[in-house]
């Protein structure tokens, strides 16, 4: 029998091969294009898109502006340092021996754990820093290593020759170069210049490998040039200090002016902090107290009081005043002198001997009108205007309040609050026979705006009536400064707490004139809570203005007017 197969065919895949080369060679010949068209006809963005992943802009930092006291004296300058900063990607990668890893951090000034907690655990990050504003030659140690992925940028440090001499004034930067307080935040926008810019490129692994073309050039910050003289500072910074330790004193304060031209020679307070110490500051210890803490100048307000009544033609410095043998009544209230007090005083006695009976007396004599508007002309409840921040502006209550005790009150220093600063001004008005520049933190070409207060003739009476202040017959024989002729007041006031005032905590206060004759200089001392060796203004403060003064007239060469005036030594129970 016979089997009979069926054909079979072979199918024809061919065409499919034609068809599948026919793509490919289509797309390589798009691929091919495409790259001619963009490395020939459009290469700029393929040259764009390069640069972006390898050309970069590195800021160059300006050079902060410096300051300088009114004799060019370096107060504060920012010195070249550089800053040490790590890629992680490079860095972590790269397994640096634990050896070598500990004398890295060790020329760091850094422990190994910290170093490697900066550098981070992401080995994604391009960026982090180790160490800012290191001395060149400690960074010089640190790179001439040779690890993978550190770098060192150029950087700022701010220096302070004068240390806490002058912190509190010029207050500090951050780690950045910005002001954050005093005069290095006043003054922040003109100081800090503009930075720069600068190409640069980098590798695939974001490792710089050239710098390229500046971009911008920085621009460096303007100097900054102070009415502080450095030599004054040095003197008023010394005493103050030597003053609050030997009294225990909570703080103290001191101000010294021109009194021609308001420009501030000299500001100091304690305790001190100084500026160079990066560590955390307190902002206690910080503060600049004579222009942002407030107080009643007690005793140190009656030559206004008494100045507003001689303007007005109500009394006279040799007006007889009832002191009622110390004490008297106004309203419910009771008004009594320091140290019992005379049947009667002339004005100038009242002064000399701190009298808040008479001082009263004369001050009731004033309608409350005119009373405020001489106090608020002086500039008390009002700002200072110096661009200072947290410059306080004090406390002056308006008058349609006032009862007749309250005004009284006022005579003598109570009911207001000032700074020392603000205090000091006020004095330029009987310096400056009558008129009151405008304070001036920094140095000044020209005389600023002046206001005329009182006329020639009162400021010149009160002067002369200070003056017998500053004698053994007086509340402030210590204030004397031998050969000059002085003019000033002391001052004692309760302080203030939540039980009403005080009888065991107080401010000691003394603002003076000299050479009285021919004034040059305002000076006003404040010692908070002193504790020990007395608390009244005459025995604290007022030693104080006398070495400072001392110092400070014989270094502006400021020739005596009072040959034969003899060193003189206060009572322990001297009165404000």
């Amino acid at each position: 029998m016979m089997i009979i197969r069926p054909k079979t065919t072979q199918p024809d895949y061919s065409y499919r091969w034609r068809v599948l080369l026919g793509v490919l060679l289509l797309a390589l010949g798009v691929l091919i294009g495409r790259a001619g068209c963009l490395q020939v006809l459009d290469k700029q963005f393929l040259k764009h898109q390069g640069d972006l992943r390898h050309v970069g802009i590195m800021p160059i930092p300006a050079h902060r502006g410096r300051i300088t006291d009114r004799h060019g004296e370096l107060l504060a300058v920012s010195s070249p340092v550089r800053s040490i900063w790590v890629c992680p990607k490079e860095f972590l990668k790269a397994e640096i021996p634990p050896d070598q890893l500990k004398v890295f951090a060790n020329r760091l000034g850094m422990k190994v754990e910290e170093v490697i907690r900066r550098a981070g655990d992401d080995e994604e990050r391009a960026f982090a820093y180790l160490k800012r504003k290191l001395s060149v030659d400690q960074a010089d140690l640190v790179l001439a290593m040779n690890l993978p992925g550190v770098y060192a940028e150029r950087d700022y440090r701010r220096y302070y020759p004068t240390g806490e001499v002058t912190g509190h004034l010029l207050g500090l930067t951050n780690v950045d170069g910005k002001g954050q307080a005093g005069l290095e935040l006043a003054y922040d926008a003109s100081l800090k210049g503009v930075d720069g810019a600068r190409r640069a490129v980098r590798d695939g692994k974001r490792r710089i490998i050239e710098k390229t073309e500046e971009v911008r050039q920085p621009e460096s910050g303007k100097d900054l040039v102070l009415s502080l003289d450095t030599r004054l500072q040095y003197v008023a910074h010394r005493e103050l200090k030597e003053a609050v330790m030997r009294h225990r004193a909570r703080s103290g304060s001191l101000v010294m002016l021109d009194a021609r031209t308001g420009e501030v020679l000299a500001m100091s307070n304690q305790p001190a902090f100084n500026p160079n110490s990066r560590g955390k500051v307190l902002q206690d210890v910080s503060r600049n107290r004579a222009m942002t803490d407030l107080f009643e100048p007690g005793s140190t307000m009656k030559p206004f009081a008494v100045a507003c009544a001689l303007e007005l033609g109500l009394t006279h410095p040799q007006s007889i005043i009832n002191t009622h043998g110390g004490m008297m009544y106004v309203g419910s209230n009771i008004v009594r002198d320091g140290h019992g007090g005379a049947a009667s005083m002339n004005v100038g006695q009242i002064l000399q001997k701190s009298s808040n009976v008479g001082t009263t007396q004369i001050a009731l004599k004033v309608p409350p009108r005119k009373f405020w508007a001489f106090y608020h002309n002086l500039g008390f409840g009002q700002p200072l205007e110096t661009g200072y921040p947290a410059e306080a502006r004090g406390r002056l209550s308006d008058y349609h309040g006032w009862s007749a005790f309250e005004q009284a009150t006022l005579s003598f220093g109570y009911g207001v609050s000032v700074s020392a600063l603000q205090m000091a001004r006020a004095y330029m008005s009987l310096a400056n026979d009558g008129v009151m520049p405008m304070v001036s933190l920094t140095r000044r070409d020209e005389t600023g705006e002046l206001n005329r207060i009182m006329s020639v003739k009162t400021a010149t009476s009160i002067r002369t009536m200070l003056e017998k202040v500053v004698s053994t017959e007086g509340t402030a024989p210590r204030a004397a400064v031998p050969g000059y002729r002085v003019a000033g007041k002391t001052g004692t006031s309760k302080k203030l707490g939540a039980r009403g005032y005080s009888d065991s905590r107080y401010n000691a206060l003394f603002a003076g004139i000299a050479p009285a004759s021919n004034p040059r200089l305002v000076m006003v001392v404040v010692i908070d809570e002193p504790t020990t060796g007395g608390y009244y203004g005459g025995v604290v403060a007022a030693p104080v203005f006398s070495k400072v003064m001392q110092e400070a007239l014989r270094i502006l060469n400021i020739a005596p007017d009072d040959p034969t005036a003899p060193i003189m030594a206060a009572r322990q129970d001297d009165p404000a």
